[in-house]
């Protein structure tokens, strides 16, 4: 079999696993994970917990990932170059972890924050797994054996109790996985014993070679770093869910050039242990993007690299960071895949302003550059800064409800007027924004003790160290980013009420709240929420909702740039619902801008669907760069585009330019979909004839029949109304 040949193989392998999953676990509105299911008749159970069943601690977490590690069944494909699949992820294996408050000990109730948190339908992040990146260097460098070294010497050099216990742990981790590949290797052998097919079982003795080297000693080889990291994202997957990957370009480029330059290897190899990496699990990678100098870091593997994601055809998720010394061919090859796969890949995001914004945070504009897109929405320093990006968000749509009810509620003492609402959505915006802060302070001061992070504080600088966890002042740096959503849902809001209201008078406050309780019933109903939605929207350009949209985010911005947590803590402000817009709109009732009740809000920062009749594509670029908060944090534009039948040629330069414009009026980063407007209908009402259509349904790509019938309507509602 040559590479193309295994390669689809791979693919149909991967549509085998997902539709599997699909069948025994029903859909799942999220990432398209690299897992896949484990045998049937495999059973384990945590060794270490509580009568209840769950585990917290770094005592438990070290030993039941080590045990997990130690039973986890093997993965080998013949096809393959890198070995290994992961089955499980232990923070969902604690009884209860989907519910709000569980499965949290006592010593972890935050109870006192739920009234104001529900009040204004806050995702408090309390608990979450991390969303902040390793630096994959450390390991690469080191290998497991030199990471095992390195934390028994600290460990060896300790007294305090809680810095040995988390040390101790993160042994019990790496010779878990040390467990695991040792086995992994076994079995590639053995395989390759049985194997007729000489090529493949020279690939089997290959793998076999490789592993049974990593299990102590770090990657010298390409194959070996891309197995590595293969091996790292795979535990860290097991242990808490990790997806954070890296600048992937740069990161393996220096065992690229050297098997290049010693022979080892030829392009093609290259290519196709980079589709094995990114198959293995769709982890967030950057490539392109400046060094430490502000140099372009564009080399021939950020070539490769796109160019494996291009024939491998799964879901995956790659950025291109854009900056005005990018090699244009790297972004044109961009381009070029994202117009003829029509899989959501690659993103782009803007140097120029993620900079800017970080630096007006405080911090130098070197230490800005080093700052890479690895996750949906979010940016990090690997190895150095903590974070919870995309975790912890507030619902402005909410908050303007409760606004607006306190006004309606009060006009007997006040009366509404559309100053005073303003007033108190910003009252409210700050009580909101408090208790968030609150909530961080309270997770941060426990975290350690309910999820250690024991993988990441491997490939990070200071946990080990400092024998103190991420969460716990292991890391530099602590930024905590607030996401609102909701933006447009209330610009339009604001908007519908200033022009029907306040300007024409075609209906007054007590009318317009008795229509929202009633949610528009009865002809007259509908002919208001007909009136309100034919007001002035966000992104039609120099309209209302455009003024209120940037009085929102610069209310918004500056409330939460206003003060750190009362513990201290770094916040810092962004527009993303991730696809969270289904279940925010549930708990919001019908809105000025003709929204009905328990609808999806708007998504992240982009205007709402239909917001012109001619839905311009360089209006609604204008809109969302004016509408980022500006300090280090994105706010994406969600982008749909149905080409046609135009010339990829053709289409790659319109796009290129609205790309290029949008980043330098202060975009910071963009999403796109390039779709079939009809297939997607098709597809939305009988998912099984497209089991392969990739979507981008934010800041992830999945497969479109794995979403659920509602996630699936957000997608269309975008594509089909934009």
């Amino acid at each position: 079999m040559n590479y193309d040949q295994r390669i689809e193989h791979l693919r149909e392998e991967k549509l085998r696993q997902t539709n599997e999953k699909l069948k025994k676990l029903g859909t799942r509105d999220e990432d398209d994970y690299g897992c896949v299911l484990p045998p049937d008749d495999f059973h384990w159970e945590p060794p270490v917990t509580r009568d209840d069943g769950s585990f917290f601690g770094a005592y438990a977490w070290g030993k039941n990932f080590r045990s997990l590690m130690e039973n986890h069944p093997v993965y080998i494909d013949s096809c393959d170059a890198l070995a290994g699949r992961w089955m499980f992820m232990l923070s969902r294996m604690r009884p209860g972890y989907r519910l709000e408050l569980a499965p949290f000990p006592p010593e972890f109730d935050y109870s006192h924050l739920r009234n104001e948190q529900g009040k204004y339908d806050i995702t408090c992040g309390i608990g979450k797994d991390a969303h902040f990146a390793p630096d994959y260097e450390i390991g690469l460098r080191l290998g497991w054996g030199g990471l095992l070294e390195k934390v028994r010497d600290c460990k060896s050099k300790l007294g305090d109790q809680d810095g040995l216990e988390l040390l101790t742990a993160e042994e019990d981790a790496i010779l878990g996985i040390q467990n695991w590949i040792t086995r992994s290797a076994e079995h590639a052998g053995n395989m390759a014993a049985r194997e007729p097919d000489p090529i493949l079982r020279q690939n089997l003795l290959d793998m076999h070679e490789v592993n049974a080297r990593l299990v102590e000693y770090p990657p010298q080889t390409f194959r070996e770093a891309c197995q590595w990291i293969a091996w790292f994202n795979m535990a860290s997957r097991t242990h808490n869910r990790d997806g954070a990957g890296g600048q992937l370009d740069e990161l393996l480029r220096p065992y690229y050039e050297k098997d290049i330059n010693r022979g080892l290897i030829d392009d093609e190899d290259a290519t196709f242990y980079l589709a094995c990496l990114l198959l293995n699990d769709p982890h967030y990678y950057q490539i392109g993007g400046t060094g430490s100098n502000g140099e372009d870091v564009t080399s021939k593997l950020s070539f490769l690299i796109l160019e494996a994601a291009k024939r491998l055809k799964v879901s995956c998720n790659l950025t291109i960071s854009v900056h005005d010394g990018l090699d244009e061919n790297l972004f044109r090859f961009g381009l070029q895949c994202l117009l003829e796969e029509k899989m959501g890949f690659p993103r782009f995001s803007g140097e120029k302003s993620l900079v800017k914004g970080f630096v007006r945070s405080g911090f130098s504009r070197d230490l800005a550059r080093k700052r890479i897109a690895v996750g949906c929405n979010w940016m990090s320093l690997p190895g150095r800064e903590y974070t919870l990006n995309d975790v912890i968000k507030i619902n402005i749509a909410k908050v303007f409800e409760v606004a607006f009810e306190e006004m309606i509620g009060d006009v007997e003492d006040e009366p509404a007027s559309l100053e005073r609402l303003a007033e108190l959505f910003s009252s409210h915006l700050g009580k909101a924004v408090l208790c968030t802060a609150k909530g961080i302070d309270f997770h941060l001061d426990r975290q350690f003790r309910n999820e250690p992070e024991l993988l990441l504080n491997l490939l990070c600088y200071g946990p080990i160290e400092k024998a103190r966890d991420a969460s716990n002042g292991g890391l530099e740096y602590y930024n905590m980013c607030i996401d609102g959503a909701g933006l447009a849902t209330v610009a339009d809001s604001f908007a519908a009420i200033e022009q029907r209201v306040v300007r024409e008078g075609r209906l007054d406050f007590s009318e317009l709240a008795d229509n929202l309780h009633k949610d528009f019933e009865g002809i007259e109903g509908r002919r208001i929420r007909q009136m309100l939605g034919g007001s002035e929207k966000f992104g039609q350009g120099d309209s209302l909702g455009d003024k209120w949209a940037g009085w929102l985010t610069d209310n918004f911005a500056e409330t939460v740039k206003s003060a750190n947590t009362p513990g201290g803590r770094r916040l810092m402000p962004g527009w993303f619902s991730w696809a969270d817009t289904v279940r925010f709109g549930k708990s919001v009732g019908a809105t000025p801008d003709g929204r009905e009740a328990n609808t999806p809000i708007s998504h992240g920062a982009n205007p709402n669907p239909g917001f012109r009749k001619d839905q311009a594509l360089t209006a609604m670029c204008k809109a969302v760069a004016a509408v980022q908060p500006g300090y280090g944090s994105t706010a994406p534009w969600q982008l749909e585009l149905d080409i046609g039948a135009c010339d990829i040629a053709d289409a790659a330069d319109k796009i290129g330019g609205l790309i290029k414009t949008h980043l330098e009026l202060g975009g910071t980063l963009i999403n796109i979909n390039v779709v079939n407007a009809e297939q997607i209908l098709q597809a939305h009402e009988n998912p099984d004839l497209y089991p392969d259509l990739i979507v981008r349904v934010t800041g992830f790509t999945a497969y479109f029949s794995n979403l659920s019938k509602e996630f699936r309507q957000l997608v269309v509602d975008r594509i089909i109304t934009r």
